[in-house]
């Protein structure tokens, strides 16, 4: 059986809230992370609530060039990681970029089932993104943390929060409960 492909390939042209630039530079900074542990194509599981399914994910593997430009670990597992949560939630809960978050608001960007929808956030979700090479343990740490940080956001808006394991090929995703 064939599994879908993560579309991490021309994010810009889906995702209206991220640029070609931008696009590209994450998708650069996935393929460091992918490439640092795993060769193409890899299958990735990616789970939420409730649903769980397999993807594959394929890259080009970067040059020397590239690796140089993305050796800050941090930057680029950070960035990585904001294509890859993107790509997981198109394709897991038809959901897209649509503007970039403001800080405190618990969230990296805003998502919502209409790509082009720009001029009101109201239908839109806040989606909490993370990335790690460490194991499915600190995954799921990360996600709790995540998790909490979007419940106390500055913000009235739905969330979910998404971290994705790098080196244990799978891309968690929550919804946030509200703090009461």
């Amino acid at each position: 059986m064939a599994f879908p492909t993560l579309p991490l390939k021309n994010l810009e042209n889906r995702h209206i809230g991220l640029t070609q630039t931008i696009a590209e530079c994450f998708c650069e900074a996935a393929f460091v992370c992918l490439d640092r542990n795993h060769t193409p194509p890899q299958d990735f599981i990616l789970s939420g609530d409730d649903f769980e399914k397999k993807a594959m994910v394929d890259w080009i593997s970067p040059d020397d060039r590239c690796k140089r430009a993305w050796a800050n670990k941090d930057d680029a597992t950070r960035d990585g990681a904001y294509a890859c949560a993107l790509a997981a939630t198109e394709l897991c809960l038809g959901l897209y970029a649509v503007s970039r978050a403001e800080t405190l608001t618990g969230a990296d960007y805003y998502i919502g089932p209409d790509p082009n929808s720009v001029e009101d956030l109201e239908d839109c979700l806040r989606l909490e993104v993370s990335g790690t090479d460490m194991d499915i343990y600190e995954v799921r740490r990360r996600l709790k943390n995540k998790v909490n940080q979007a419940a106390v956001g500055k913000s009235n808006l739905p969330a979910i929060a998404a971290v994705v394991g790098f080196k244990v090929k799978r891309i968690l995703m929550q919804n946030v409960q509200e703090e009461q």
